[in-house]
């Protein structure tokens, strides 16, 4: 039988890397004592180093970005909502 992954909130993600930024243990006790393994630890640890200088940042890059992209797709949406009523426009206007 095959074992389910395990997913772990953002808040256990944060505090085990902050532990580990800490240096108070080292990442493989952190790992066994939270039965997670020691890669994981390390990976979450440089995702928190890398993305440390943008959480005080204005909106961050990443919000920014993701803001873009929703924007870009709004306004294609717009787009062809408006390409159909024009095409239902012209053939309402046939039928009349």
């Amino acid at each position: 039988m095959s074992k389910r992954r395990t997913r772990y909130s953002a808040q256990f993600k944060f505090q085990l890397a902050l532990e580990a930024v800490k240096g108070l243990k080292t990442i493989n006790e952190l790992a066994s004592e939270h039965g997670v393994h020691p890669n994981q630890v390390s990976e979450w640890k440089r995702q928190l180093l890398e993305a440390g200088s943008t959480l005080f940042g204005r909106g961050g890059e990443g919000h920014q970005r993701e803001h873009q992209e929703r924007e870009v797709a709004l306004y294609e949406h717009i787009g062809r909502l408006k390409m159909e009523l024009e095409w239902l426009k012209k053939k309402a206007a046939s039928f009349s």
